[in-house]
């Protein structure tokens, strides 16, 4: 059966709509059912932006059949007028419609209605204007799932996967902040999330936190204290992970397929890697919720928005691994 992917536009000022819009022009659009969920004039927009032109049948998908529809079927929604939207600009307005259509799109996966979401770029600075209440979309999304368990994004490119250990917060507050069942939290996490894209035993590395893995206590000793017993007690499970691997060289071993994922202490450390390897095929998966929601791991490029230039390798990306989720998403994570 077809997964059912409920894709929305994100920010309206930004290039999500025009990412949109090129994703529909995929052939990876034919391998599932396409909700499109939010303002009409947002996905024409995205259209004129691209120079595409898709039908798009409108279906109130909380009572209808949406999958019988031929082309695109959207859920059409009225959350900012035409001449609020901004292009390039982080506004209110925008923020509020990005969190009313992400609103809808959680209610349609705790009724069933889609499999997963896919979400183009959203503002955090929009979203904070318009009372988000959270630090980041995904705990914003859990909160709304009623989720409790860890959540952390991941991050993939080309098959490499990075969960974090700390996220959002200053990284002053980094090392007061790591304690092994956090790393032991993120590791099962990324190990979880590669059974459900495909991979059979994931080869997890949880990276140190201190030049050269802190040079046996000189230059730090969370290694010897922190990170080292976790991981310790994580291999007593038999799941296939090492570590503390210098962060420095941890990501060479990604490049040469010697490992799967791994396991950063902060934002920076794996995502400066990823971008460096590939900005515009990256993906983010909000990890820990009960379904597939991924996201290009850019963001809403203001600079470019509207100019029709926008490149839609990572969205593309981010839709065919919620494919690959769904249709393993009821797999044992433990087997």
């Amino acid at each position: 059966m077809a997964p059912k992917i409920g894709v929305i536009p994100g920010d309206p000022s930004g290039i999500g709509p025009e990412l949109v819009a090129r994703l529909l022009a995929d052939d990876c659009a034919k391998d599932a059912n396409i909700l499109l969920i939010g303002d009409r004039h947002v996905f024409e927009l995205g259209q004129s932006q691209a120079s595409l032109s898709h039908e798009m049948t409108e279906v109130d998908a909380s009572t209808d059949d949406w999958t019988a529809t031929a082309r695109f079927a959207l859920h059409p929604m009225q959350t900012i007028e035409a001449d609020e939207v901004r292009v390039g600009e982080n506004t209110e307005a925008s923020g509020r419609s990005t969190l009313r259509v992400l609103d809808q799109a959680l209610e349609f996966v705790r009724a069933g209605v889609i499999d997963a979401i896919v979400f183009a770029p959203f503002n955090k600075a929009s979203m904070h204007l318009a009372g988000i209440g959270h630090s980041d979309e995904l705990h914003y999304m859990a909160e709304k799932l009623g989720v409790t368990n860890y959540i952390s994004e991941l991050n993939t490119l080309d098959g490499m996967w990075t969960s974090r250990v700390t996220s959002h917060i200053a990284l002053k507050d980094v090392a007061a902040t790591i304690d092994g069942d956090r790393i032991k939290e993120a590791t099962h996490l990324i190990d979880d999330t590669l059974r459900r894209a495909g991979f059979e035993r994931p080869r997890i590395a949880v990276a140190a936190l201190n030049p050269h893995a802190g040079d046996g206590g000189n230059f730090g000793r969370e290694e010897i204290e922190i990170i080292e017993p976790a991981v310790q007690e994580l291999m007593k499970t038999q799941m296939a992970v090492v570590g503390p691997l210098p962060s420095d060289t941890v990501f060479l071993k990604v490049t040469r397929g010697e490992i799967d994922g791994v396991v950063t202490m902060y934002h920076d450390q794996g995502q400066i890697a990823l971008k460096l390897l590939g900005f515009d095929r990256g993906v983010t998966v909000q990890g820990g919720l009960p379904v597939p929601v991924t996201t290009p791991a850019h963001g809403t490029a203001f600079d470019i928005a509207g100019q029709g230039t926008a490149d839609v390798g990572a969205t593309r990306a981010a839709f065919e691994i919620a494919c690959t989720m769904v249709s393993n998403w009821n797999r044992d994570a433990a087997a």
